[in-house]
């Protein structure tokens, strides 16, 4: 399996929802704790820590203070603790609708109440002592199966999502977590939910309603009849067991899910490795070979491309691109500039990535538009004519392939439908699930009802366009783009919520979790 960094299980993160609908927030001040926070937000993100030496507890940990949410004998609540300290320990009960009741390890209690009135000495559970679990990681990901160690991917003959594949290669692989009715939804990349009895449907039916488990820092999924999903039979078919109990078998972890991408040249053929080490412009279809998983180094922005064969991008002698490198190092980072629907890569020689006659890849060009390659264009200004370069070499078409399904969560929050209206809200705890449609190095982007995203007057996005406007999709950061719409302007949220086309830079607000 490959390392480097390539694989990384999700911190599970969450908020924890009381019966009023508000949020567990943990303060600064005084490290006190309420229930009043009606959005999920960074003070009410919580992290699940297991305890081993106290076998089924577990920790709840503040992301926002990194201290532990604690219960003393008297049934007092704070977030003080630095360490886990005996009060620290609950046991979650899970409750049939799926929400958990919160129980002191060491004393017994159930955790509950509304606003700033929480305690921790209820000797029942009501409904104030029960709390639904929201999770605030971005939902979409791959999901790993401990057992088998094989992740899960959409199976399109067998018409069926089974835990078989070594790596999470391709769109198949993509994983959404949906929230439907205070329970989680498995949803394949075909926008179908998995049912515990391993069909694929079209609606969130009951029985395609999970609640989520944790056990030992891992993941289990239970059904409406108490059984949990695991891969079953040769296949590894996924659908509900016999077992009552979550097993090592019934276990998944939620891993990361990086972009991979498909790269087209001038001559209009994909970037691949199907006949060798070298990465040339020579394929006519989109498969395994020409499928690269894209990664964006935090600190400099650059970039690396691990190709299904094992290796990454990498320069070698006398400029050539190569897909044998085993480890990141500074001949296997690219900086990317973004050219409207095109993309230009500079290698570690300070070069341009170009595209050589046999279709070979090479940083051998000093700009974008090689000398000598020119044309004669009439310029408005001082009625002259200028010669202008054609990059086309140098430039490459990038279509992102593992997000036939889209769910984008800014600074403040997820981007959703507003209610009763064609607008788009970017501050919600909920989240919409938009679908992606490729267009020449544009995405189009379709919401509730199919109607398309587009920009009208002020930078305003609306969300029920009967023809589609292009998008451009810029991968800025580790896990973030921006997208610029035909004004030229970057998509941001601000302080109303409303989701416009109105920021000059790529940075801060106008960056999205995708």
């Amino acid at each position: 399996m490959p390392t480097n960094g390539l694989h990384q299980v999700l911190k599970i993160q969450f908020g924890l929802l009381n019966d009023a609908d508000r949020y567990l927030t943990a303060e600064s001040f005084g490290f006190k704790v309420n229930a009043s926070a009606s959005s999920l937000k960074r003070k009410q993100v919580w992290v699940l820590e297991p305890d081993p030496a106290h076998g089924a507890a577990v920790l709840f940990r503040s992301s926002h203070l990194g201290r532990y949410l604690a219960a003393d004998e008297d049934g007092r609540v704070s977030c003080e603790a630095e360490r886990p300290v005996p009060g620290c320990r609950f046991l979650v009960r899970p409750q049939p609708d799926g929400r958990w009741a919160l129980q002191s390890e060491p004393h017994g209690r159930f955790f509950g109440g509304t606003e700033d009135q929480l305690s921790c000495f209820a000797t029942a559970v009501s409904p104030a002592e029960l709390w639904t679990v929201h999770l605030a990681i971005h939902p979409q990901a791959h999901l790993l199966s401990i057992g088998r160690r094989r992740y899960v991917q959409l199976c399109p003959r067998e018409e069926e999502m089974a835990a078989d594949s070594d790596t999470p290669w391709g769109v198949d692989a993509l994983v959404t977590l949906t929230f439907q009715s205070r329970h989680y939804c498995l949803r394949a990349r075909d926008s179908r939910y998995l049912r515990s009895d391993g069909r694929l449907v079209w609606e969130p039916e009951a029985r395609a309603r999970y609640t989520l488990e944790f056990k030992a820092g891992k993941l289990a999924f239970k059904d409406c009849d108490g059984r949990y999903l695991a891969p079953v039979g040769p296949a590894g078919t996924l659908r509900a067991g016999r077992n009552l109990r979550p097993s090592k078998d019934e276990l998944f972890d939620l891993e990361e899910s990086h972009p991979q991408v498909v790269l087209v040249a001038a001559n209009h053929r994909y970037l691949s490795v199907r006949q060798g080490v070298n990465v040339s412009a020579n394929q006519d279809e989109e498969l395994d070979h020409e499928t690269f998983l894209m990664q964006i180094e935090q600190e400099t922005k650059k970039c690396t491309f691990y190709a299904s064969t094992g290796g990454y991008w990498t320069l070698v002698t006398h400029g050539g691109i190569q897909a044998t490198a085993t480890q990141v190092s500074a001949n296997t980072m690219f900086e990317m500039e973004w050219r409207g629907r095109r993309v230009a890569l500079k290698a570690s020689n300070g070069r341009y990535v170009c595209m050589k006659k046999n279709g070979q890849l090479a940083a051998i060009s000093d700009f974008v538009g090689r000398p000598g390659v020119t044309v004669l264009t009439h310029q408005v200004r001082r009625h002259q004519q200028h010669p202008v370069l054609l990059g086309k070499d140098e430039e490459f078409t990038l279509k992102l392939i593992n997000r036939p399904i889209l769910v984008l969560r800014g600074l403040d929050g997820f981007v959703c439908h507003r209610r009763g209206s064609n607008q788009l809200d970017t501050n919600r705890s909920v989240y919409d699930v938009f679908h992606l449609t490729f267009s020449d190095g544009a995405y189009q982007i379709r919401g509730r009802g199919g109607g398309f995203w587009n920009t009208g007057s002020h930078g305003s996005v609306c969300s029920d366009g009967e023809r589609a406007e292009d998008f451009l999709f810029e991968f800025r950061e580790r896990g973030r783009v921006a997208i610029r719409a035909r004004s030229g302007k970057y998509l941001r949220g601000g302080a109303s919520g409303l989701l416009r086309a109105d920021s000059d830079v790529p940075a801060g607000e106008a960056l999205w979790e995708y």
